[in-house]
């Protein structure tokens, strides 16, 4: 296991730039661009997203507000053979804690809501309401939790459509939990693995972040629940036990972004 989280580390630490200073969140992303012209790590953050910083004349960070993939916004001017061309880049932030990183959630909604937006079949709605308890399992079944089913409780053909299911619509379903549609959906993703005095970062395109998330099979887990490449799909749970631990969750760990 040390060898393990030591390999993880020097993985993270080819993959990553330093930042000589700590990050407690995303206002902190917003500043550094801001400042860009004597912000060492905002001119680097340019750079991987293919600017030339000495061809720029004015950069505007903003905060998105609401519900999208992207938290950052950041309006780049640029001058070109004395001709000006102004880009409008979207990123997402992720921050995490640790080198080890975590779970982080990138959407969560109810089945019906996933539903619309997939053009996903009855049959297949129904499996899925049934793994997240929205409909109560008949009660003679033996169930490790008599409010739902896993995966692995349900027979095979029903796992067959869920695994179908997710396969046939993969590359829609992934750029939509990663990308997301519209005006604020996600150019870029920003990790960064935050400490007090230095923190780790990685920035990629959004494009190379579906790849990485994306890649692997469609599989049911030893847990029961459905993996999407690296991307998981579980039951919300928690919540004290209200009607909202039944919404469908679907997790990354951004610390892979590290090591592509």
């Amino acid at each position: 296991m040390k060898n393990k989280k030591k390999n993880l580390k020097q993985m993270i630490a080819l993959g990553s730039k330093t930042a000589k200073a700590g990050f407690k969140n995303e206002q902190d992303v917003i500043d550094r661009f801001n400042n860009w012209k004597n912000d060492k790590i905002a001119q680097d953050w340019l750079t991987e997203m293919n600017y030339k910083v000495d061809d720029i004349e004015f950069v505007k960070a903003l905060k998105v507000r609401g519900s999208y993939k992207a938290d950052v916004q950041v309006r780049i001017t640029i001058v070109i053979k004395l001709k000006s061309q102004e880009d409008l880049q979207n990123l997402q932030v992720k921050l995490v804690s640790n080198l080890e990183g975590g779970f982080n959630q990138i959407d969560k909604r109810w089945t019906d809501k996933y539903a619309e937006l997939w053009n996903i079949p009855k049959d297949v709605i129904k499996i899925l309401k049934l793994f997240t308890g929205e409909i109560s399992p008949e009660k003679k079944k033996k169930l490790k939790d008599l409010r739902r089913m896993s995966f692995l409780e349900m027979n095979e053909i029903d796992q067959g459509k869920i695994i179908n299911f997710f396969n046939e619509n993969k590359i829609l379903i992934i750029s939509d939990l990663l990308k997301g549609r519209g005006e604020f959906s996600a150019d870029w993703t920003l990790v960064i693995c935050k400490n007090v005095n230095e923190s780790k970062w990685v920035l990629k395109s959004i494009n190379e972040v579906m790849n990485v998330f994306g890649s692997g099979d469609v599989r049911i887990t030893r847990e029961g629940s459905l993996k999407i490449g690296k991307i998981g799909m579980q039951r919300k749970g928690g919540d004290g036990g209200r009607e909202s631990a039944k919404m469908l969750q679907f997790k990354i760990n951004p610390v892979e972004l590290f090591k592509s």
